[in-house]
C-alpha cells in the first residue's frame, strides 16, 4: 500500500483563493488581502546545543510564532496588469517577493541572537542569484547544448524537440537531486502540510491536524506542477522560432520567459478550477506525480503550524467572499 493510501488520499473538489509556501520549520499562507507565516521556533536548549542555530535536519520543539502582514496586490494598481498573460507574470513576481520575505522570517526564527539575523540585502542578493541560476539552468543551458548538436540534426523541428528533451531532463534531474538532500526533508514535510491544510479548508472541514492529515499531500496548484507546465509550454512558444543564429536563440529564450510563465499561469489556474473534470485530471497527472519528489508526509505538529498560518489569514478575511477582481491577483500555486 502506498504512503498516500496509508495516510491520506482525499482531494478537495473545489478551488479556494488560498495559496502558500513551505519555509524553514514553517508555512506561509496567502489570501487575497493578507499573508501570514507561521514558524515553530527551537527551544533555548536546542539553540544552545546547535551553537546558536537549529540544525535543518532536526525538528524545532518550541512554540509557534506567527507573523501576519496586509497585502494589496500589484494587479489591482492598473487595469493593464489584470490582462490575461500579463497578470500571470505580475502575480508570479509578487509571489516571489512575498515568498523570499517569508523565508527570511523563518530563517531568522531559527537563530539565537538578533544580531545574527539575515539582513534584507542578503535576501535581495539571494533572489537575484536564484533567478539568474534558474534562467541559466532551465533556459540557456538546454538551448546551448542543442545548438552544439545542431549540425547533426536534420531540421528545425528535431532541433526544438531535442532542446525540449534536454530541458525537461535537466528539470527532472534537478528535482530528483534536491529530493535526496537531507537538509530539505523537513521543508518537504512542511510542503506536504501546506497542501493538506489548504485541501482541508477547500473541503470545508474544521481546521484540525487530524482532519488535514486525511488529505493527500499532493495539490493541483502546486509550484512543482507549475514548473512542469512551464517546460511543456516552452515547446509551443519556442517551436515557431526554428533555428536562427545562436545569439538569437539565446535572446529568444530569455525574452520568451514572461510569455511562457504567463501561459503556464493561466493553465494551472484553469486546472485548479476544473480539478473535478476527467480531462483536467489526466493533464494534471504528470505534475501531481512529480510532487512526490518535493513533498513528504507531515506529522501532526507540522500540520498545526500550517493551520496556524492559515488561521491568521482567516482571522482577517474570508477568501470565499472575495470578488472576481480580488481573485485575479490571487496566488495561483500552493
Amino acid at each position: 500500500m502506498s504512503e498516500d493510501a496509508q495516510v491520506g488520499t482525499q482531494q478537495a473538489r473545489r478551488d479556494a483563493p488560498i495559496g502558500g509556501q513551505a519555509v524553514l520549520e514553517g508555512v506561509m499562507m496567502r489570501g487575497v488581502s493578507t499573508w501570514a507565516v507561521a514558524v515553530r521556533k527551537p527551544t533555548p536548549e536546542q539553540l544552545h546545543e546547535g551553537e546558536g542555530h537549529l540544525d535543518p535536519t532536526e525538528p524545532a520543539l518550541g512554540e509557534i510564532e506567527v507573523v501576519s502582514e496586509p497585502l494589496v496586490s500589484w494587479i489591482k494598481r492598473h487595469r493593464l496588469l489584470r490582462l490575461p498573460l500579463v497578470r500571470g507574470v505580475v502575480a508570479l513576481g509578487e509571489s516571489l517577493k512575498i515568498g523570499f520575505k517569508a523565508l527570511g522570517i523563518s530563517a531568522n526564527a531559527q537563530v539565537e541572537e538578533q544580531d545574527e539575523e539575515i539582513g534584507g540585502a542578503t535576501w535581495v542578493g539571494t533572489v537575484v542569484v536564484s533567478v539568474v541560476v534558474a534562467v541559466g539552468l532551465f533556459f540557456i543551458l538546454p538551448v546551448a547544448l542543442a545548438n552544439f548538436m545542431k549540425g547533426w540534426l536534420p531540421g528545425s523541428i528535431v532541433f526544438v524537440l531535442v532542446e525540449k528533451v534536454i530541458r525537461i531532463s535537466i528539470f527532472l534531474l534537478y528535482l530528483w537531486l534536491i529530493s535526496r538532500m537531507r537538509d530539505l526533508q523537513r521543508v518537504f514535510q512542511y510542503h506536504g502540510a501546506e497542501h493538506k491544510t489548504i485541501s482541508c479548508y477547500e473541503a470545508g472541514l474544521p481546521l484540525k491536524p487530524e482532519n488535514a492529515q486525511r488529505f493527500s499531500r499532493l495539490h493541483p496548484r502546486c509550484g512543482t506542477s507549475f514548473l512542469l507546465i512551464v517546460m511543456v509550454v516552452a515547446i509551443v512558444v519556442f517551436a515557431p522560432i526554428g533555428t536562427p543564429a545562436w545569439y538569437w536563440l539565446f535572446a529568444s529564450r530569455v525574452i520568451g520567459i514572461p510569455l511562457v510563465a504567463g501561459l503556464a499561469f493561466e493553465l494551472i489556474k484553469l486546472f485548479g478550477r476544473k480539478r473535478d473534470k476527467r480531462w483536467a485530471q489526466i493533464l494534471m497527472w504528470p505534475g501531481m506525480q512529480l510532487q512526490k519528489l518535493t513533498t513528504r508526509e507531515p506529522d501532526l505538529s507540522q500540520l498545526a503550524v500550517a493551520i496556524a498560518a492559515l488561521e491568521a489569514v482567516l482571522a482577517v478575511e474570508n477568501p470565499e467572499q472575495a470578488s472576481e477582481e480580488d481573485r485575479v491577483g490571487m496566488e495561483v500555486v500552493a
